[in-house]
Parts: structure tokens; C-alpha cells; sequence
């Protein structure tokens, strides 16, 4: 591992991500040494941008006033000389995306009780954060918008956290959002898609997606360009899970595709009502079937954990 990088009152010790927007980075306090939190600062490059930088004080904004323990908080948001940063709780772990490529690499399905449970947890965050009212009591009537997933952390002690509200729809924000394209493409709702406004139910849709790809083992909207993925999912056709997946129970099914309804008064009103649809399918993912499997598909990067929290070298 590189030396460490003094970045304020922080050490930045290895970059763990890039995007369009920002770096994530693996950081430490200078004054404890041994307390690991995530450092995301905005590109340099985008330092100066004003839209760039609303949208990232934005999201440290939401991040600060949502309190659920599905959800990662911010702690901290300041500015340094190369731009804005903030900082996050480091969840240990791995992401959906990286296990869901694991499972796929060994041709296997991901447990159907365990991917259920998953979204359930993912749901009741998104529920929160929909539900959830700002330091002023005012309603923050906030939307994810970019649902995918990258932004679900499975952390090796079990828990399931939502990050990365960086493209957020909130009420404090509504008068100035445009008609911009942002998030995912393959995981947008269709009427993200068709420039149309959005509220929960897009999430809602987003989760569907997500939940769809954990159960089948590969993506919804796939195809060969941009373009085509957005028709596909503005047109939002989709195949019961369980055409891929003969594990998926036909009550299953119909859950999944419920919240993936192309019109948003078919879906799940709430991510919450998603959740308890989702409770008959999650026996048998007790609290430690997803340490397990995470152990399992990420030995290296969980012998890092141990070593670090035993006090070792994390090299």
C-alpha cells in the first residue's frame, strides 16, 4: 500500500473508487490512526464547476440528515485547496455489483432467501430516506435516483447500507433541477427515461431491477449501446425471474414484477410495502448468511479485515 497522503486533518491511504464526479478514498483521522472512515472529494477538475459543486454539497446534505443504520452517513464536509470533500462511515466489505460478479463467475445463482433479504434491507432504507424530515421538521421528500448494485454495501458483519446520494431528487433542490439525465442507465425507472418527474416509485423501480438481477444472475436492460438500454427500459418489458432462475417461486414473482410495473401507480407505493411484500421469501438468510458468503467469495480482502482489526499490517 502507498505511503499515506496528508489531506487536511486526514490521511488518505488508498483510492478505493473513481466516477464522473469524485474519488473515494480509504482515509484515517491524523489524530487516530486506527479509526478508518471514507474520504470522497470532489475532482479537482470540477472544483469550479458550480453545478458540480451544488450536486455534491447536495448529497452531503442528504447524507447529514437522514439517520438509518441502512444508510451511511456524513460526518464531516469541508474544503481544501484542490475542492470540496466530505466524510463517511467505511463499511468493510464488498458490494452487490463485486458479488453478484463472483456469483456469476462460478455459475451460481445467488440464494434466493438471501438476495430477498438483501432488498429488503436496501427497501427499508430507501423508506426511511422517502419518509425522512429535515433538521427543520420539514418533509425532505427525498429519491435516490440512481439505485443500482454499486451503491448497496454488504459489509462483513452483515449489514446492508445505501450510498452514493450524489444525484439525489430532494424538496430542498426541486426548484432547480433540470431535465438531465443522470444514474445508471440500466437501472433508471422509465419515467427517468422519458424526462417525466419523479418520486419514490422511481426507487421503487430501481429496486426492482436490482432485486431482478440478484435473483436471475444477469442484468434486466442489457444491449448494444446507451441508447438501446434506455428504449429498453422505457419500454420496460421484462421476463418473470424465475424464467432464468427455476429457484424463484411464482409469489416471487409476482412481487418482482409488480415493482417493476412500466406505469408508477402499478408499483409498490412505498419501498416500505416492498419490504414486508418481500418478508415470506427471506426464511432461511438468518444473520449470518450473508457474513458467510462474503467470507467465502472475498477470503483476501476479509483476512485483510481481520488482520487490521487485530491490530496487523493491512499489506
Amino acid at each position: 500500500m502507498r505511503e499515506p497522503t496528508p489531506f487536511g486533518k486526514y490521511l488518505l491511504l488508498e483510492r478505493i473508487a473513481v466516477g464522473g464526479m469524485a474519488e473515494i478514498w480509504l482515509a484515517v483521522r491524523q489524530e487516530a490512526p486506527r479509526q478508518r472512515l471514507v474520504v470522497k472529494r470532489l475532482l479537482p477538475s470540477l472544483a469550479d464547476d458550480p453545478a458540480f459543486v451544488t450536486l455534491f454539497l447536495d448529497e452531503a446534505r442528504i447524507g447529514a440528515q437522514l439517520d438509518h443504520p441502512g444508510i451511511v452517513p456524513v460526518h464531516d464536509l469541508g474544503r481544501e485547496p484542490t475542492g470540496y470533500f466530505m466524510a463517511m462511515d467505511y463499511v468493510p466489505g464488498a458490494d452487490l455489483r463485486a458479488l453478484l460478479a463472483r456469483q456469476r463467475q462460478r455459475r451460481l445463482f445467488l440464494p434466493v432467501p438471501l438476495a430477498c433479504r438483501v432488498a429488503q434491507r436496501v427497501a427499508e432504507a430507501l423508506d426511511h430516506a422517502h419518509r425522512g424530515h429535515g433538521h427543520d421538521g420539514l418533509p425532505l421528500r427525498v429519491v435516490h435516483c440512481d439505485l443500482s448494485p454499486a451503491n448497496v454495501l454488504l459489509g462483513f458483519d452483515g449489514g446492508v447500507r445505501v450510498i452514493d446520494f450524489g444525484v439525489a431528487s430532494a424538496a430542498f433542490r426541486a426548484h432547480r433541477e433540470g431535465r438531465i439525465l443522470r444514474g445508471k442507465f440500466g437501472y433508471l425507472s422509465p419515467e427517468q427515461v422519458r424526462g417525466l418527474p419523479v418520486d419514490r416509485r422511481a426507487d421503487v423501480f430501481s429496486l426492482g431491477a436490482v432485486l431482478h438481477e440478484a435473483l436471475a444472475g444477469e442484468r434486466l436492460f442489457r444491449g448494444p449501446s446507451d441508447l438501446a438500454v434506455l428504449e429498453r427500459v422505457r419500454t420496460a418489458v421484462v421476463r418473470a425471474p424465475s424464467a432464468l432462475n427455476p429457484e424463484v417461486p411464482p409469489a416471487l414473482d409476482e412481487v418482482v414484477l409488480r415493482a417493476l410495473a412500466p406505469e408508477p401507480a402499478d408499483r409498490f407505493t412505498w419501498a416500505g410495502e416492498l419490504a414486508e411484500a418481500l418478508e415470506p421469501f427471506t426464511a432461511g438468510a438468518g444473520p449470518g448468511a450473508l457474513p458467510a458468503l462474503l467470507a467465502e467469495r472475498f477470503g483476501v480482502e476479509a483476512a485483510r479485515e481481520r488482520a487490521w482489526q487485530e491490530g496487523g499490517s493491512r499489506n
